[in-house]
């Protein structure tokens, strides 16, 4: 068996800079495992713009954005196996993985660095009525297909959820020359980007319809139509108002799943809530020397923001690795209350963390002109108005070191939204 300082599971946005970041902070053993057949992750598929503002600043296509972290990792030599699919974890860092050139193999890691990524939710997780017929696809297939593949999945399209897949693909099967009848979404509210609602269905005439689902699909063979039904509160279908259109094409947008089979296999806390691990002020996960970063830790809205994430990951397993060693401190608790679902990370040590430190969360509703609040125990040290707040848009907050210091015998964070 042979072994390393630091392996880093996926080939994507957040391995690739996971990697760097650790090669730049003085860890030279570092492998990277990519079960693809090359670098790049999702954004190999993603042709649209947007992508590097925060980290660029300039705006880059997503095989753009990637290639620029593969020609790094090039440049510092970080070696890599592609089509290195990884079976299994242990709770003591011995990663088990197999391709077709090695066979089975298994690596002892001082530090392993989880950045899986995501996957869609399928149609199955749904339960909508009806046959199974041809032309029912997730969006992120149909966006590989069309970007890829060179192939057309359909003419006629109805899309269901508005994350951020849906409506671009919303706007990139009508520039292949498809009709998008609709763009339907369960929730009272887009899950997607305001950018990507005005960029890609209104520039386009594309309807949205908010608080609706699809009740029926109809055809055996091919998909024929579908039918789509307003939902109450409780997201039940109300008799009534349904509508029928005409296609040949459903696209499913309902959702991203990180993906912590392995993490799960391994004994690493998974939040309910993100469906990722829960980590600390380091991005380590409850197993000492085990960090998450990127969609695999919790669904991110923008790639910059993945990268930053995996950058501070890669620093602290190089950190960890060179044994520099972590300060005994009171293990305050981040706490989402009113309005807040979830935050990353979930504890902070003061006397471990950097001197910046940056939380990030998602809202659970709509909100104008409302204020983020964060609690040190009782007292309200951070009062922030926001014009709008949505679940489809991350949010963040910035903890600096040398205020905590300031509260000693702090026990608690809370973060909540206040209407005023």
């Amino acid at each position: 068996m042979r072994t390393c300082d630091i392996v880093i599971i996926g080939g994507g946005p957040a391995g690739l800079a996971a990697a760097i970041s650790a090669k730049e902070n003085g860890i030279d053993d570092v492998l990277i495992l990519e079960r693809d057949k090359e670098l790049g992750g999702i954004l190999n598929q993603c042709i649209h713009n947007g992508f590097g503002l925060h980290t660029f600043k300039e705006e880059l296509t997503g095989p753009e954005y990637a290639s620029r972290f593969i020609a790094k990792t090039e440049e510092l030599k970080i070696p890599y196996k592609l089509q290195t699919m990884v079976l299994d974890i242990t709770a003591d860092k011995i990663v088990t993985a197999m391709n077709k050139e090695e066979g089975l193999f298994q690596i002892q890691a001082k530090a392993v660095i989880l950045a899986m990524g995501c996957r869609e939710r399928s149609r199955g997780a749904l339960n909508i009525p009806g046959y199974r017929p041809a032309g029912v696809y997730s969006a992120g297939t149909a966006q590989r297909l069309v970007n890829m593949e060179g192939f057309l999945p359909g003419r006629e399209v109805v899309i269901l959820g508005s994350g951020d897949i849906g409506l671009i693909m919303a706007r990139r099967m009508t520039l292949e020359g498809a009709k998008v009848k609709v763009v339907a979404e369960l929730m009272p509210y887009s899950g997607g980007l305001k950018r990507n609602i005005v960029q890609c269905l209104d520039d386009f005439g594309i309807p949205l319809k908010l608080s609706y689902t699809v009740v029926d699909i109809k055809g055996r063979e091919r998909v024929e139509g579908i039918t789509l039904a307003q939902v109450d509160g409780a997201n039940k279908p109300i008799p009534g108002t349904e509508e029928f259109y005409s296609c040949d094409t459903l696209l499913l947008s309902v959702g991203l799943i990180p993906e912590n089979e392995l993490s799960r296999g391994m004994g690493v806390e998974i939040s309910p809530i993100t469906n990722g691990p829960v980590v600390n002020e380091s991005l380590e996960t409850n197993i000492e020397g085990v960090f998450a970063c990127g969609n695999v830790l919790h669904v991110h809205d923008l790639v910059d923001y993945v990268s930053e994430e995996a950058k501070a990951a890669g620093k602290n397993a190089a950190a960890y690795v060179k044994h520099i060693s972590k300060k005994e401190g009171t293990i305050i608790q981040v706490v989402p209350n009113d309005g807040v679902r979830y935050t990353v990370p979930s504890t902070i040590c003061v006397v471990n963390m950097s001197e910046e430190l940056i939380v990030r969360f998602r809202v659970g509703a709509v909100y104008r002109n409302a204020f983020i609040s964060v609690y040190y125990d009782n007292e309200r040290v951070i009062h922030r108005k926001r014009l709008v707040m949505a679940p489809g848009e991350m949010e963040e907050v910035k903890l600096k070191k040398e205020q905590l210091e300031q509260y000693p015998d702090i026990q608690k964070i809370m973060f909540q939204i206040e209407e005023k």
